[in-house]
């Protein structure tokens, strides 16, 4: 009988999210850094939004992981990670950094924090600036929504004068 090599398994965005936190998924060391501009972050979430297929990651079950690091910076893993992202790892890096409001180790080994904005009005993504934080229409950090110490009800109650 033949040994399976792959196998498909659908995962939560939820579920991703929380094992990156966890430590259950990391990157191999071989992987490169960040690398994709913040434009290119924003249009992964305005696909996302839109219902568009963003595409496959490809994780690595092993029982020999050594030299992994943590998504999003350089830090080494306090737990031994389960599976390591094999391809995806800039779709994954940026959802998680997005998501959980982290920073980011990029390509210049400069640590960024990946602000995207949203207009609920027209549902329009844009990458964070100085302008788009003026302007009341826009919730100018994303991550926001997802943090633990927001009161979602005191949020919407504050957003919905502009729409």
């Amino acid at each position: 009988m033949a040994k399976i090599l792959f196998k498909q398994i659908t995962y939560s965005l939820t579920s991703l999210i929380h094992d990156i936190e966890l430590g259950e998924i990391g990157l191999p060391d071989i992987q490169r850094l960040f690398v994709w501009e913040a434009a290119k972050v924003r249009d992964l979430f305005d696909s996302m939004y839109q219902g568009f297929p963003v595409g496959y990651l490809l994780l690595w079950a092993t029982d020999h992981l050594t030299n992994t690091r943590h998504i999003g910076t350089t830090s080494k893993q306090v737990k031994t990670p389960r599976l390591l992202i094999v391809d995806g790892q800039q779709r994954l890096t940026c959802l998680y950094t997005v998501f959980k409001g982290h920073k980011v180790l990029t390509k210049d080994f400069k640590e960024v924090q990946i602000q995207i904005a949203f207009r609920p009005a027209d549902a329009k993504f844009e990458v964070a600036d100085a302008a788009i934080q003026r302007d009341p229409e826009y919730i100018f950090n994303t991550s926001q929504l997802w943090s633990d110490s927001i009161d979602i009800f005191e949020f919407v109650d504050h957003t919905k004068r502009y729409l």
